[in-house]
């Protein structure tokens, strides 16, 4: 790259008010010019592959394809510079600060954004730009190998980043690319899949039960048997759901959770 070119920059981010920000930022700098904007990583994969890009900002928690995939498919050896920005992940944090990477915590500040163009600057005047950065192949290898149930998940929510403890979900029911995360009587709307949500949740703890509904098993109070091999499922607030009989397997464990909870109350007892 010649130091007269502009820096071309594509900004991947599934929510638009964040696009904005970013663009509005962009502009104030002479020598950056936003050459694309993508409101997915399904979208952000076909772009990489299309267009020559200086660097990405992108965006990680998102529904479908996120961040690190759109790293895993697009591979190590044809992205350009990343900039990882996320809302709320403590793990993926630290793991940018071990490896040294590039990441802006949103909401985006002026200033750490200049801070974090003056280094971009600084790596494609550098005459090793354009090998593969073995930083990302480490981290996405770190990620892979890493436990990814947490204790406490972070979802955006009218544009702000809300930290619920997974203890206190007692359901997610499926709806589309979103999710309704009921907790406590309320049910929140998050713009992830189901299926992604459900890998970062304690299996010990968490079981889905049909297609479109995963379920806090302490949230669970009774099973009644339907028809045809369903169930019944009664959670302590009242609420009624069904298990499918395509998860009978998750019958066995709920019966053999509720018998070692019966025995260590049984053995309390005793004491």
């Amino acid at each position: 790259m010649k130091t007269s070119d502009p820096i071309r920059a594509l900004l991947v981010d599934d929510e638009a008010p964040a696009r904005l920000r970013f663009r509005h930022l962009l502009k104030l700098e002479p020598d950056v010019r936003v050459v694309g904007e993508c409101g997915g990583g399904r979208e952000a994969v076909d772009t990489l592959r299309r267009e020559s890009v200086d660097v990405v900002f992108l965006d990680i928690q998102m529904p479908g394809v996120n961040g690190f995939e759109v790293c895993a498919e697009i591979g190590v050896e044809n992205l350009p510079l990343v900039v990882f920005v996320t809302a709320y992940d403590q793990f993926a944090l630290k793991a940018f600060e071990v490896h040294a990477l590039d990441y802006l915590l949103k909401p985006v500040a002026a200033d750490r954004l200049r801070f974090t163009l003056e280094h971009i600057r600084a790596r494609l005047r550098e005459p090793t730009h354009g090998l593969p950065d073995e930083r990302i192949t480490e981290l996405l290898a770190e990620l892979r190998a890493a436990p990814r149930e947490r204790e406490r998940l972070g979802f955006k929510l009218d544009g702000k980043v809300v930290l619920m403890a997974t203890a206190d979900m007692d359901w997610l029911e499926a709806d589309g690319n979103y999710v309704q995360v009921h907790a406590g009587g309320k049910a929140h709307m998050v713009r992830e899949t189901l299926s992604a949500l459900e890998a970062e949740l304690p299996a010990r703890q968490f079981m889905r039960i049909s297609r479109s509904v995963v379920v806090n098993l302490d949230a669970v109070r009774e099973l009644q048997p339907l028809f045809y091999g369903d169930y019944a499922v009664l959670l302590k607030d009242g609420t009624r759901l069904t298990l499918s009989r395509s998860h009978r397997e998750c019958v066995e464990k709920l019966l053999a959770r509720g018998e070692r909870a019966s025995r260590g109350m049984q053995e309390k007892k005793e004491r």
